[in-house]
């Protein structure tokens, strides 16, 4: 394997501090991975669906600045936007600078509205999610980590079937 498809893995933020500050240097580290995994690929092979269910490293951004969206700005903010998208199609628009651009904005309002939040347990002005239940900002957080690096976990695998590239 050459030097170029060998990255060194970054390690998990050293944050722990307060409550707010660990979950966002967490999730920002999930993020980030993410992004890694996006950075990089020609438009074919950010395209390329590495399994059955159609997923691509490109659509996993785009359902990730979706879920950024619908949890921080419609859900806990209560913002008057409309009901974000989460699938992975991709548009003949959509390639590694358009969906990188608006995933960096998603997360950058996302920490906006969670650094505003003076108490994590803040309900949402909405409820949401499969139970329509109205969450906390503490169980937003969580849940973004939770749903960002999971999903980071398949990026990094299709990654490596795209091109070999192993690491952050």
């Amino acid at each position: 394997m050459t030097d170029t498809l060998l990255r060194r893995d970054t390690s998990p933020p050293g944050e722990d501090s307060e409550e707010k500050s660990t979950l966002l240097a967490f999730l920002n580290y999930v993020r980030d991975a993410v992004t890694a995994k996006a950075r990089g690929l020609d438009d074919t092979k950010g395209r390329t669906a590495a399994v059955p269910s159609g997923t691509s490293v490109f659509g996993l951004v785009k359902h990730l600045t979706a879920a950024e969206r619908y949890w921080f700005v419609w859900a806990f903010e209560g913002s008057d936007i409309p009901h974000p998208d989460f699938g992975m199609e991709l548009g003949p628009d959509d390639d590694e600078e358009s969906l990188l651009a608006a995933y960096r904005d998603a997360v950058a309002r996302s920490n906006e509205i969670a650094a505003r939040c003076a108490d994590l347990s803040t309900p949402c002005a909405r409820a949401a999610g499969k139970a329509e239940a109205t969450r906390s900002m503490r169980w937003v957080l969580v849940h973004m980590i939770e749903e960002t690096a999971r999903h980071a976990g398949h990026a990094d695998i299709i990654r490596e079937q795209l091109d070999g590239s192993v690491g952050r």
